[in-house]
């Protein structure tokens, strides 16, 4: 098969070396790809299809909704990421996903999924590896929400993301594009939006960040990671020494 390099396959490439092989196999998991305006509902609570989702283009957000009608917004799935996946192995979904900007995406079968891993059993272990970082962006997540203040999660929240978009080819050290208005940020961070502002401002202010025009601008990298106490660790490494 020739080498076809997807942004999963990118992204799984930093977890485990993928073959020529490999890399074609994901490839082919883009052939039940459909396009969703943004606000679209991928998977929802409750959900009982044993199906999950790659993101191709945009950006979404898995959140739960509490009986108040707020939303906690759980994590940012990126190009290249996995959505619904518990869904495939669990009765129903916990929670749910929706796309936040125009979107591609690729439906994946529990089916499709049992047959790539018994073909390519390395392809698997990529997918387990990338599992587990997920896992430890949520630790990550429930440190920022419970221990930091207010300026410290914006910071980590923006060094995170311009790292998991950096391993898909789509950041840089100076900045990314970023769609994520103060009310969703709000409901990531567990503030509200005119604090949320506020900080925003504080950043610009002490030129560390600047928000706008959809595009995140890191005006001083050092300083940021040391503001927000940022330790890439997590994010990082792989079986292969990557």
């Amino acid at each position: 098969m020739a080498q076809v390099e997807t942004v999963l396959a990118k992204k799984l490439n930093t977890f485990v070396r993928l073959s020529p092989d490999e890399m074609a196999c994901l490839a082919s998991l883009q052939s039940r790809r459909r396009s969703v305006s943004a606000l679209t509902e991928i998977v929802y609570e409750g959900q009982t299809d044993h199906r999950a989702w790659i993101l191709q283009e945009g950006w979404a957000n898995c959140y739960k909704l509490v009986p108040n009608g707020g939303r906690q917004i759980i994590s940012f799935p990126l190009p290249g990421d996995f959505m619904g996946l518990r869904s495939v192995l669990l009765r129903t979904s916990d929670h749910s996903f929706a796309s936040l900007t125009d979107a591609v995406i690729s439906e994946v079968s529990r089916q499709t999924l049992a047959e790539i891993f018994r073909q390519f059993p390395r392809i698997a272990i990529a997918i387990l590896w990338a599992t587990s970082r997920d896992e430890a962006m949520v630790v990550e997540h429930l440190v920022n929400i419970g221990r930091r203040d207010a300026i410290e999660r914006l910071a980590h929240l923006f060094l995170e993301l311009g790292h998991r978009l950096k391993m898909v080819g789509l950041a840089t050290s100076e900045g990314f594009a970023c769609p994520l208005n103060q009310y969703v940020l709000a409901d990531a961070l567990g503030l509200t939006a005119v604090h949320v502002n506020r900080v925003l401002r504080q950043l610009r202010e002490r030129r560390l960040i600047t928000l706008t025009k959809r595009q995140v601008i890191i005006q001083d990298l050092p300083g940021l990671r040391a503001l927000a106490g940022y330790d890439s660790t997590y994010l990082n490494g792989g079986i292969d020494g990557t």
